[in-house]
């Protein structure tokens, strides 16, 4: 049975992919984007299965516009995935409050926009997905990348939160957190913060770990996970995308559980009874 899914951020990259692949197989696709013409291609393909909408997520009205055209358009919402986002490459200190402001602008309040439109529709219909695009840096971090972290911790809070709010109402909630992948998100979808000199070596290191050989995923390759999350009966509140997702996870926490445990006995005083 088709579906009608919602996706942010359809104009490139894992949006445009996923898209497609539920274009493909006969679901109905509302796409969002900033450009409209990112989406022709699509539209003079698959004609009345897909509603562009040009849409910046970061105008709430607008997001709410959106939710409630693509409701009156098919007549369901099965499905929202937020993709909308970028990153932002700089240090900490590096960083404007504009930067900070806009990464946050877009990453998460992009997302809780469209989050606050669609629970209305799903718990009405009695059933719902939504579908959040996170990143492997939402559990773990990386040097010159710390308002992106920062943000995608943001999401995965809100939505660990929100599963547990909407499950009475037949509305799950699904991270997808991928590691890295050869879109264009570290080129021209990307952000950079006007580099200092003192910063460099840590810019040295940071490069010479993103040039590994095998460290970047075939986005075309995530398509069949991203079905099978989308059609499953009880679908995970976490899905890791790529083959170096839960190697580095694990090992993070077993170092994050070891000093936990290292200082829990001064834990334990700080309860105080």
């Amino acid at each position: 049975m088709s579906k009608t899914i919602f996706i942010t951020g359809a104009s490139r990259g894992f949006g445009k992919l996923w898209a497609e692949a539920f274009l493909k197989r006969g679901d109905n696709v509302v796409a969002t984007a900033r450009n409209l013409k990112d989406l022709n291609d699509l539209v003079s393909q698959y004609g009345n299965n897909i509603l562009p909408l040009q849409l910046d997520v970061n105008n709430r009205a607008d997001s709410f516009a959106a939710i409630a055209k693509a409701k009156a358009h098919f007549g369901t919402l099965d499905v929202v995935i937020n993709n909308a986002g970028y990153g932002l490459f700089g240090t900490i200190e590096e960083t404007t409050e504009a930067e900070a402001r806009n990464q946050f602008e877009t990453n998460v309040f992009g997302l809780l926009w469209i989050t606050q439109a669609a629970l209305p529709i799903m718990r009405e219909q009695g059933h719902g997905h939504i579908i959040q695009v996170s990143s492997v840096l939402g559990i773990v971090t990386l040097p010159l990348l710390g308002i992106y972290n920062a943000s995608k911790w943001a999401v995965e809070g809100i939505s660990e939160s929100l599963a547990q709010e909407v499950k009475q109402f037949g509305i799950n909630v699904s991270l997808i957190e991928p590691n890295g992948y050869s879109t264009d998100w570290g080129g021209a979808s990307a952000a950079q913060s006007a580099p200092m000199e003192i910063y460099d070596g840590v810019r040295q290191a940071f490069s010479e770990t993103g040039s590994q050989e095998g460290l970047f995923g075939d986005p075309a390759a995530t398509t069949d996970a991203v079905l099978k999350l989308v059609d499953a009966e009880n679908p995970p509140l976490r899905l890791f995308l790529g083959k170096h997702t839960l190697p580095w996870a694990k090992q993070v926490y077993e170092s994050r559980i070891a000093e936990w445990e290292a200082w829990n006995d001064v834990a334990i005083a700080a309860h105080g009874n």
